[in-house]
């Protein structure tokens, strides 16, 4: 169970690294203007910032303290906030009718579920 909780936690925290830098580091105009990426014309700059800067930590979060045993709660803590960045991310797309990306989502939150019941379950 532990190896399937380390390989979740490596891909969610690709994922979410490579997403988490994009909206961080891309400019505002230049993501907006992504057909991919139209959804984020409905929040401002700051605010696709935020949510880069909470999948950066989320990515962080998954492996730094497991890997470390340091403050070993903040994996599961971290998995559940990007769980719950799913959630929104959800409920988001299903009022804008993009439902081709619902997929990615769900798949991503029950990741997310996995990891952060996975190890709860194993901390203390």
């Amino acid at each position: 169970m532990n190896i399937a909780l380390w390989v979740v936690a490596v891909v969610l925290a690709v994922v979410y690294l490579g997403a988490g830098l994009m909206k961080v580091a891309v400019p505002y105009k230049k993501l907006t203007e992504n057909p991919n990426m139209a959804w984020a014309g409905d929040f401002s700059a700051n605010s696709i910032r935020a949510i880069g800067v909470a999948e950066l930590l989320g990515a962080i979060g998954l492996i730094l303290p497991q890997a470390t045993g340091i403050a070993e709660i903040f994996t599961p803590l971290a998995a559940t906030g990007l769980a719950i960045v799913q959630v929104g991310a959800i409920i988001f797309h299903i009022r804008r009718k993009e439902l081709q990306v619902l997929p990615v989502n769900v798949v991503l939150l029950l990741l997310a579920v996995f990891v952060a019941v996975g190890r709860f379950a194993s901390w203390g």
